[in-house]
């Protein structure tokens, strides 16, 4: 899908111009991807407030302060915060913190001192996105499903099983992608955004002084009567807010302006409505505070409304799946996880994809935070740390942005920084009050991730100094050929190297052993780009070397999956003509062993070699036929 803004717009790069009917369909197809997991918070933020845990009095002091917050934290954080400035940061149109990560590896940033704990807190908020794209299905689906124990209590020992069933189809049927059905995303969640503000404005008619909750007193007076406790019901508001980080996350399939036209004309009407009108409820009948938001369906209406929200969690479910592998994707590029198998779902969409397994790993993740919490009020105290923490650490890092790329002045920089974590450390601090109810499975999920990604990263950042020191120069390497000619075998062979530069290790392995060369030597190196997508007139970069060797240069964005077969087309039109059917190709393969000085602990190197031994093997990977590969073995102590 094609995505636009509208010209200078911000500091970021823009998408190009584009007519209103083409803003109006992407703006309704953001609706289906963008806004799924905050649309559906309605299910159980008020619900949490009231009857979860830690939960409050449903006084009328108590429900004006928690609608007073719930509209202040939407108004500051979603609207002012993403929708206003955080947007503006775009990587060449993609958003997401990895976005973020790359514009700051392409500016002064990545020479500074500071440069190693910004990459670091940049993979600890993508490991956090992990635990929503895990806790976001389970407690979206099961609070759908809850809506059945509205209607009948007999449903209570079903409505896990039946969160189990709804989850198993929907991750089983990823591998078929989402091409067919994703154009009816849109129209369903227009029906949610209508149906829900309908139901709450229905009941603010009724109880019009529910709109008292506007005024910013009524969440002061909530923390001057309620103390430390109002401060732990601070950590369910934030429930309200889940998925804003997924508005800048996706912001490179549709672009800035749909996406903020879709957020004032449809959702933020939406939600306000719903919430409010849940908040009329429960000061007309507090015994409606077990489950709020089915309080506000006719009883004629409510299994039409379990289905409704049913399809509207699934959607919410398919967006974050969807991100997890877009995510993933972007964590290979970049080198922060080992190679896994990527299928393309859609001829037309690139950036529709299908990982088996993430997708299985976190289908398994899934359905055991369903199994072990069972309701979603004990799974929301596991949600908020993980959106909470993100937030903060996109707020840091788009700080650094606009004083190290944009130039901004570090005052006017800073003092936006300290508004949005004002908001940012108020609700980290409050879930972090929730821990032992749940929040440490957030935590746990994502230092588990970290600990793989940095891991992943040191590994082969030593693995890349240990060739390097193997590396022999080229004209040196072309010198010896010249005064001791191997024998030349008729053909191509193209050597795959992780550095532009020198001769790999693979070649000199083969030369030593076979004590020949074919007649035409191509020496290939793909690199990531710092930027999301490359285009094909920059992503090939050939050279002629002499003696028949020659250098080969591609390079992917980290929104893109590398393929050799493409690689050599393009090389064709730097006049490197190569047939990739009459080409072999030699891969290193190493056997790692854990005996070495690499300087990382002894589980870590178990950890790296265990995670080189499963990789997605680079023949598949990078697309090369076959029969074709030629995989050359060493041993290298880490």
């Amino acid at each position: 899908m094609s995505s636009c803004s509208l010209p200078g717009d911000g500091p970021a790069h823009g998408h190009g111009a584009c007519s209103p009917r083409e803003t109006a369909s992407l703006a309704l197809a953001a609706l289906g991807i963008v806004y799924g997991d905050i649309g559906t918070s309605p299910l159980y933020t008020v619900k949490e407030c009231f009857h979860g845990m830690h939960a409050v009095a449903v006084t009328p002091g108590n429900v004006l302060g928690v609608l007073s917050l719930i509209f202040w934290s939407l108004t500051m954080v979603v609207s002012f915060k993403y929708v206003v400035f955080i947007l503006r940061a775009d990587n060449k149109g993609e958003g997401g913190i990895f976005a973020l990560l790359a514009m700051l590896r392409s500016g002064p940033a990545s020479k500074g001192r500071h440069w190693p704990h910004m990459m670091l807190m940049a993979a600890f908020g993508a490991a956090l996105l992990y635990g929503d794209g895990v806790i976001t299905p389970a407690i979206s689906v099961l609070s759908a499903i809850e809506g059945l124990e509205v209607a009948t209590a007999a449903a209570k020992d079903f409505v896990a099983p039946l969160t189990c069933v709804v989850l198993v189809g929907l991750f089983m049927f990823q591998k078929h992608g989402t091409a067919s059905i994703g154009r009816v995303f849109g129209p369903v969640m227009i029906l949610w955004f209508a149906v829900i503000g309908g139901l709450g404005a229905v009941e603010i008619a009724g109880h019009p002084g529910i709109l008292a909750a506007l005024n910013p007193l009524y969440a002061w007076d909530f923390f001057a009567v309620n103390h430390l406790h109002g401060i732990v019901v601070l950590g369910s508001v934030v429930l309200c807010i889940t998925g804003g980080e997924a508005l800048y996350a996706d912001m490179g399939h549709f672009g800035r302006n749909p996406i903020r036209i879709s957020w004032y004309a449809v959702v933020l009407p939406g939600l306000l409505l719903n919430y409010f009108g849940q908040g009329a409820l429960l000061l007309d009948d507090p015994e409606k505070a077990f489950n709020p938001f089915y309080g506000l369906v006719p009883e004629a209406l409510l299994y039409p409304m379990v289905a409704l929200s049913t399809a509207a969690t699934i959607i919410a479910s398919q967006a974050l799946i969807s991100g997890v592998y877009s995510l993933t994707q972007q964590a290979i590029q970049l080198g922060f996880t080992p190679r896994m198998r990527i299928v393309h779902t859609s001829e037309r969409a690139a950036g529709q994809i299908y990982m088996p397994t993430v997708n299985w790993l976190l289908m398994l993740a899934c359905l055991g935070l369903v199994l072990a919490f069972q309701e979603s009020s004990r799974l929301a105290a596991a949600y908020g740390i993980a959106v909470t923490a993100t937030m903060a650490i996109t707020s840091i890092l788009y700080f650094e942005v606009a004083r190290l790329n944009w130039k901004w002045p570090t005052g006017r920089a800073a003092c936006l920084l300290v508004v949005f974590l004002a908001f940012d450390l108020a609700f980290l601090g409050a879930n972090l009050l929730k821990f032992v109810d749940g929040g440490w499975f957030t935590l746990s999920l994502a230092l588990g991730v970290l600990a793989v990604m940095v891991t992943w990263r040191d590994g082969r950042s030593f693995l890349a100094r240990h060739y390097g020191r193997m590396r022999v120069p080229v004209d040196v390497f072309l010198r010896d050929v010249a005064a001791h000619p191997p024998v030349r075998t008729p053909g191509t062979a193209v050597f795959m190297s992780i550095s532009p530069e020198g001769v790999p290790h693979t070649l000199l392995h083969h030369l030593k052993h076979e004590e020949a060369l074919h007649e035409r030597v191509v020496l290939l190196s793909i690199l990531a780009a710092e930027t999301p997508r490359v285009d094909d007139a920059h992503r090939v970069e050939a050279q002629a070397l002499g003696q028949g060797f020659y250098r080969l240069t591609a390079r992917y964005g980290f929104m893109e999956t590398p393929n050799v077969t493409d690689i050599l087309e393009l090389a064709g039109e730097k006049d490197l003509y190569l047939d990739v059917y009459a080409t072999s190709f030699y891969l290193g393969r190493e056997t790692l062993l854990t005996s070495g000085d690499s300087g990382m602990a002894n589980w870590r190197k178990t950890l790296f070699a265990f995670l080189s031994r499963n990789a997605w093997n680079a023949t598949s990977f990078f697309g090369i036929p076959p029969g074709r590969v030629v995989e050359l073995g060493n041993q290298v102590e880490i």
